[in-house]
């Protein structure tokens, strides 16, 4: 399919930054609708003078959000959030939003759309986030039943929220938590011995993708006919457990950081108070998606359909969790020659 101008909802975050990219190095003219047009100016570079149009709309207004997609040959919808706060409500931005941008774009005559959902969207989700995706993935389908909907696991990145954030801890914390709901619990050894099994099967998996691997399956079902109408689950090559996660995180960060297990309920407490903080580490909300694998299920399509190998996050991490080591193993000697 080919593309003249897409507009990108949240290009200027971290998945967005990357289509952008993508889109502008294939000459497209990208509009970019975000909240901060002057912050979101960083794209400009990414493409020619002029490809690159940061605009500022507010996704609750019909006007703004019409006016973005008038004359779009295609339109991604990244707009997402892992928490609430005030009038930003999982209602609001993962059903209303994309229900709206949908409805807007089927009506300016947009060919196709690319909705980024996330694993685990499921209407009888415990977790209002995960209800909310699937909401939005319905909403979406009603007015774009040939929109494609992506669903990547934790997507990891340079800019990511998610080994970044635990590289930070490392730095200032002698332990990292993970979760675990079937540990610290009486067991028998192979000699029949009573033993305590503190971290049990490792706490809840992950499939991290990289942000590189979800950019390149947007794009190819923005041209792709094919591919329209189909929902993909976007997966890396490995699961990890959440303490392998943590481990992994000790071993990029070059850290005696020990990893240790916490019991769920330690979890739910924590986020109890921490939800209150502007930009919380976790809410109740987040414990009950972390009580539920983040893998792909193997029902639907993934990167293998698209024709994409998915980047093993040990290839990546080290280009930038170096940040987090002791600066005494960052040397470099240079010898005067």
């Amino acid at each position: 399919m080919a593309l003249r101008r897409v507009t990108v909802f949240g290009g200027s975050g971290f998945i967005g930054r990357q289509i952008v990219q993508r889109l502008a190095s294939q000459g497209v003219r990208v509009r970019v609708a975000v909240r901060d047009p002057i912050g979101a100016e960083f794209l400009k570079p990414l493409g020619d003078l002029g490809q690159i149009a940061p605009m500022k709309v507010n996704v609750m207004d019909e006007a703004a959000v019409a006016r973005v997609v008038d004359g779009a040959d295609g339109v991604v919808n990244l707009i997402g959030i892992l928490y609430e706060k005030g009038r930003r409500t999982f209602q609001a931005l993962h059903v209303d939003a994309a229900e709206r941008i949908a409805r807007l774009s089927a009506a300016a005559g947009v060919a196709h759309m690319v909705q980024i959902s996330a694993i685990g969207a499921d209407t009888n989700a415990a977790a209002k986030y995960a209800r909310t995706k699937a909401e939005g993935e319905a909403a979406v389908r009603r007015h774009m039943p040939a929109a494609s909907i992506l669903r990547p696991s934790v997507v990891f990145g340079p800019h990511d929220d998610f080994f970044n954030l635990f590289g930070g801890m490392s730095r200032l914390l002698p332990v990292l938590p993970y979760y675990v709901k079937d540990g610290f619990r009486l067991v028998r050894d192979e000699q029949g011995r009573r033993a305590i099994d503190l971290g049990g099967s490792g706490g809840p998996r992950f499939q991290p993708v990289y942000v590189g691997d979800v950019a390149d399956a947007a794009m190819t079902c923005l041209q792709t006919p094919a591919f329209q109408g189909q929902t993909f689950e976007l997966g890396g090559p490995r699961a990890y457990t959440m303490r392998e996660i943590m481990e992994l995180v000790v071993e990029q960060t070059e850290r005696s950081t020990h990893v240790v297990p916490v019991p769920f309920w330690v979890a739910r407490v924590q986020a109890s108070v921490l939800q209150v903080m502007p930009k919380p580490l976790i809410t109740p909300d987040q414990v009950k998606l972390l009580e539920t694998d983040n893998i792909v299920s193997g029902t639907l399509p993934g990167f293998e359909a698209l024709g994409i190998e998915p980047t093993a996050a040990e290839a990546v991490l080290p280009t930038y969790m170096n940040r987090f080591r002791p600066h005494h193993r960052n040397v470099i000697l240079r010898v005067p020659g």
